[in-house]
């Protein structure tokens, strides 16, 4: 099922992250402790009742001449484009304001549907400022309180009243995978290249979504889904530069994939926003699979050690995803990429037997106990896996508070030793005595 998108905009400083936040809710990352990673969460998927959607914040639309507003202005711009329904938020307290004029041209243009947001109403001294922003000429106006939850269930009302709920349409005969990565690094080659292959049969079902293409096929008999992200709605230089664009993409095709494929461009190398796509992967708990395209560029093809050594350096969060090296355009070595998504998607869903998971967790404890902190020391008591893609552990102590981020990622190295999980990310909970 494809997700509506829900952007918030406005003018600088009315409060759209802190209503993003509120939506979304409170979310643990598991990526937070890892540098070089950004923690700005511009894009996430939120639920409300029977409702999903994507929602994303945008930077302040602010009358200045600088650059970087006008950056800012084409990212709301884009992010007004892709959106099903646009919430835009002004500031209560301050009245109207040039800003908001050029904001609400913006959105005359863009034909969509609007809900004007009054920010910061959290008494009744402010209520009579709501008829002021009536000038603004929309249908929708809600008075809210980003800070005190105020009229948030009218304003997601309001927002989700033409969306469909939410339905999980999982088809286990085809397996979904997504092509993500930065504009231009070759990911529709690669579709083709894929299509192309002599053991793949392309049908003739190919399905357009607004954002991206999904065509089925099959491959050694089984039936498979190509998400290919890279097609642009609008050509121009702005939206194939603008990178907060290609993530907004990706966003939306992680969502629905099963196994995420990261493709890099061998003669650029790896730059920042490849690592920002591949957390948000990371962070939907999918499979990875890294792919270094154009490698018919790199002057030694002999040299795939040294390259995967950098690689590995640049991406310490996926140390355990393993890389492909092809060149789509050539066709060379394209053949050891499907393989690869289906060990990953395989081992995503792998269930691991309780005795055998209790017998690693303890060696591991034995081998090397955790350390005391402040006179006590943690205690395993029993491990069981919960739940699969990603595999997910329930791990019994004395007390969840003494375990410490280094002594769990030392427990996960050890299940990754004794369990073929390459490609997978895998969670760990710990629970306290007598916690459900």
């Amino acid at each position: 099922m494809k997700l509506k998108t829900v952007a918030l905009v406005g003018s600088p400083n009315v409060g759209k992250s802190t209503i993003f936040n509120r939506i979304v809710g409170k979310k643990i990352s598991i990526i937070e402790d890892i540098p070089g990673i950004t923690r700005d969460r511009i894009y996430s998927v939120a639920t409300y009742k029977d409702y999903k959607f994507n929602l994303i914040d945008t930077g302040g639309i602010d009358i200045g001449n600088e650059t970087f507003n006008n950056e800012i202005k084409i990212q709301s711009e884009i992010a007004i484009d892709e959106a099903d329904v646009v919430v835009f938020v002004v500031d209560g307290k301050k009245g109207l304001t040039s800003n908001d004029y050029m904001v609400r041209d913006i959105l005359y243009r863009s034909n969509k549907k609007i809900i004007v947001a009054i920010n910061k109403i959290d008494n009744k001294k402010h209520m009579d400022n709501i008829y002021d922003f009536y000038e603004l000429g929309f249908d929708n106006y809600i008075p809210i309180s980003s800070e005190h939850g105020i009229n948030f269930d009218k304003l997601l009302d309001e927002i989700t009243e033409d969306f469909d709920k939410y339905v999980n349409e999982d088809d286990n005969s085809a397996v979904k995978f997504c092509l993500i990565g930065r504009p231009n690094v070759g990911k529709s080659s690669l579709t083709n290249a894929l299509l192309n292959e002599e053991r793949v049969i392309v049908s003739s079902e190919a399905g357009t979504t607004r954002d991206s293409i999904d065509t089925k096929f099959k491959y050694e008999k089984n039936d498979y889904i190509v998400i290919d992200t890279a097609g642009m709605r609008k050509k121009g230089k702005v939206y194939e530069t603008i990178e907060k664009y290609s993530l907004l993409r990706a966003m939306k095709a992680i969502e629905r994939s099963d196994v995420c494929v990261i493709v890099i461009n061998a003669e650029e190398g790896i730059i920042e926003h490849d690592k920002h796509i591949a957390a948000y992967a990371l962070e939907a708990g999918k499979p990875m699979v890294l792919v270094v395209n154009k490698w018919d560029t790199v002057d030694d093809k002999n040299d795939i050690k040294s390259y995967t050594k950098k690689i590995r350096a640049e991406f310490q969060f996926l140390s355990y995803v393993p890389i492909v090296y092809l060149s789509a355009l050539t066709k060379k070595r394209i053949h050891t990429l499907m393989p690869e998504i289906i060990k990953v998607y395989e081992n995503s869903r792998k269930e691991i037997k309780t005795s055998l998971l209790n017998q690693v967790i303890n060696d591991a404890y034995a081998l090397n106990p955790a350390p005391s902190y402040k006179g006590k020391r943690l205690k395993i008591y029993f491990s069981s896996q919960s739940g699969i893609t990603p595999p997910t552990f329930n791990i019994n102590v004395n007390n969840k508070g003494l375990v410490h981020f280094s002594y769990q990622r030392y427990l996960e190295n050890k299940i990754r030793e004794s369990f073929d999980l390459e490609g997978t990310p895998i969670v760990i909970r710990f629970k306290s005595k007598g916690e459900q």
